[in-house]
C-alpha cells in the first residue's frame, strides 16, 4: 500500500499524525508555510496543567520525525486542497491519495476589542505576549520595573456576540490559571487578579490548579467582565469592571493588564471548503463528518482532519485525534 498522504500543516496534530502514518508504511508529505514544525507549540513556555516544558514535547515530536521516513517542506504555504492533492502558493501542484488538514486556529488579535488598549496603552499584553516573555525569562512593565499588581481578563474573542465570536475556546480559562500562578510565583509580592464570567476547569488536573492557585498563591479570582481600560499618568492602566457577585462596581489601577485571548478559526478554511465542497460550522472551523464515529473525517472522500481545525482543542487532544485521523487514513486507502 505505497500510496502518497499530504499532511498539510506542521503542529503537533500534523507531526502526531505524520509519525503514525509512517509507522504504518505509507509515503507521506508534511507541508508547514511556516520555517519550523511546531505550530503554536513553538510559543509556549509551559503546559498547563503539569507545568511541562513546552519545548520537551516540541524536542521529542521533532525527535521521533527524524529517521521516520516522513517527507518534510517548511515555507511551503497551501493556497487549494483537493481529494486528489494540494496546490502551494507558488502554483506547484503536489498530487496524493489522501489529504489530511491540520492547519490548526488563529490566535484572537485583541486589537479589535478597542477598548481594552492594546496596541494603544502601555502596559496591555495579550496572554501570547505572555508567553513570550516567559520563554524569554523575563516579564516586567514596559519600562523594565517589576508589577505590583497584575489583571487578567478572560474570554477576550470568545463567547462574544459583538466580534462574532459565539464559541468557547476551551483553553483560556486554564492558560489564565496558568499565567496568574507563574507570574505570582515571579512576583510574590504582586497581587494578581482573574476577572471572569465562568471559568470552566473541564480536563484531568485542572481544577485542582485552580484550587492550588486561590489557596496556596492566593491569586484573586473576581467573577465580572472588564468594561473599559484607560492608561493614568504614571503608565498604569485603570480598569474598571462589576462584580457581579456582590453587585458593585469596581475600579482600580493595575501595573499589567493581560488579555487572555481566544482561538478563531483560520480564514484559509472557507478558501478550503469552497475548493474541495467541504463543509464549516457557523464559528468558522471546518466541520467534520460527524462528532463522534467519524470526527476525523470530512464530508469528503479522502480528505480529512486532525486537531483544532475542526474546533478549539489542547494538546492532548489534538495528538489523540491525529492518531485516530491516521487510523482513518490507512482504513480508506485500504478500500481505494
Amino acid at each position: 500500500m505505497a500510496r502518497r498522504v499530504i499532511i498539510v500543516g506542521g503542529g503537533v496534530a500534523g507531526i502526531q499524525t505524520a509519525l503514525t502514518l509512517s509507522q504504518r508504511g505509507i509515503p507521506t508529505l508534511l507541508l508547514e508555510r511556516e520555517s519550523e514544525l511546531g505550530g503554536k507549540l513553538t510559543g509556549w513556555h509551559k503546559l498547563f496543567p503539569s507545568f511541562t516544558p513546552a519545548h520537551e514535547v516540541l524536542d521529542e515530536l521533532r525527535q521521533r520525525l527524524n529517521g521516520s521516513g516522513v517527507e518534510v517542506r517548511t515555507q511551503c504555504e497551501v493556497c487549494h486542497v483537493e481529494r486528489s492533492g494540494v496546490t502551494l502558493a507558488s502554483g506547484e501542484r503536489l498530487a496524493a491519495d489522501a489529504v489530511v488538514v491540520t492547519t490548526g486556529f488563529t490566535l484572537f488579535d485583541a486589537r479589535v476589542k478597542e477598548e481594552y488598549g492594546y496596541g494603544i496603552y502601555d502596559n496591555v499584553y495579550t496572554t501570547a505576549d505572555i508567553e513570550r516573555m516567559l520563554n524569554e525569562g523575563r516579564v516586567a512593565m514596559r519600562d523594565g520595573s517589576a508589577p505590583r499588581r497584575i489583571a487578567f481578563l478572560h474570554c477576550v474573542g470568545s463567547r462574544d456576540e459583538k466580534v462574532c465570536q459565539h464559541h468557547c475556546s476551551k483553553v483560556c480559562c486554564i492558560t489564565g490559571v496558568k499565567q496568574a500562578m507563574e507570574l505570582k510565583e515571579m512576583f510574590p509580592e504582586a497581587d494578581v487578579f482573574n476577572f471572569y464570567m465562568d471559568i470552566r476547569m473541564f480536563g484531568p488536573g485542572y481544577e485542582e490548579m485552580y484550587r492550588d492557585a486561590q489557596q496556596r498563591l492566593n491569586i484573586h479570582f473576581v467573577r465580572g467582565r472588564i468594561s473599559e481600560a484607560s492608561p493614568t499618568l504614571d503608565g498604569r492602566v485603570q480598569i474598571k469592571a462589576e462584580d457581579t457577585l456582590t453587585g458593585r462596581p469596581l475600579k482600580m489601577s493595575v501595573d499589567m493588564l493581560i488579555l487572555i485571548i481566544g482561538m478563531r478559526s483560520n480564514a484559509s478554511n472557507a478558501v478550503f471548503a469552497a475548493d474541495a465542497g467541504l463543509q464549516c460550522q457557523p464559528s468558522g472551523f471546518l466541520a467534520p463528518r460527524d462528532l463522534f464515529l467519524h470526527n476525523t473525517e470530512s464530508n469528503v472522500g479522502g480528505i480529512f482532519y486532525a486537531g483544532a481545525v475542526t474546533a478549539p482543542k489542547n494538546i492532548g487532544e489534538s495528538l489523540s485525534e491525529a492518531v485516530v485521523a491516521a487510523d482513518r487514513v490507512t482504513e480508506y486507502l485500504k478500500r481505494a
